[in-house]
């Protein structure tokens, strides 16, 4: 019996017809990646270099997307800038509703502006901000309810003024050393000490029970 003759090779076919077929480049993100991406990238440059450093086309090489991208999520570089803010008045009312007392509030407050000292830049920079945007306007009012809520617990008597000043008084407090500490302005007088429990301390002179 003569052997079978071979069926000649297709010079054109596949040498892998099961593989699928690739219609372009692997995407570094998957869908829901980017937005976050890109805040992180930007939260990073305004950490080192201040918000003024920020353009969307180097946020968009640092993530390794089209200079586009950006644009798409936050439409501009104020938009990006409004929802740093608003993201960071979101996670500064969760840590004022974990508080025990009014100190405690501050000493967060404190703990907060360390811990995101971009976010903080940027939240009480109104020029640089889309006011009218409602995450901004929510978180704000979401912070504004927790300080509120942490000054409604000191005794009356320990205020002095009115319950709405105490507030600015605190708060001013608080801002005003984080301010100060994250600008180096308080090295000297600080030293080794734990900023936190430093603050604890001025804030005990000013509310003498809260």
């Amino acid at each position: 019996m003569s052997p079978r003759p071979t069926e000649p090779k297709n010079p054109i076919a596949p040498k892998h017809p099961t593989e699928p077929k690739k219609t372009g480049a692997t995407r570094p993100y998957h869908h829901g990646d980017l937005r976050r991406a890109i805040l992180t990238a930007a939260l990073d440059v305004i950490a080192a270099d201040g918000p003024s450093a920020l353009s969307l086309r180097d946020l968009a090489r640092r993530a390794g997307v089209s200079h586009a991208a950006p644009a798409h999520h936050f439409k501009d570089r104020t938009g990006l800038l409004t929802a740093i803010a608003a993201e960071g008045f979101g996670l500064l009312a969760t840590t004022l509703n974990e508080a025990s007392d009014l100190k405690d509030a501050g000493v967060r407050y404190v703990r907060f502006a360390r811990e995101h000292p971009a976010h903080f830049q940027v939240m009480f920079a109104p020029e640089l901000l889309r006011g009218e945007d409602l995450e901004l306007t929510t978180g704000r009012a979401l912070a504004a309810d927790a300080l509120r809520e942490a000054v409604s617990g000191v005794r009356a008597e320990d205020f002095g003024v009115d319950s709405r000043l105490a507030g600015v008084a605190a708060w001013s407090l608080a801002h005003g050393f984080a301010t100060l500490l994250l600008g180096h302005n308080l090295d000297g007088p600080v030293g080794d000490r734990d900023p936190e429990e430093v603050f604890r301390t001025l804030a005990t002179t000013l509310f003498r029970s809260a």
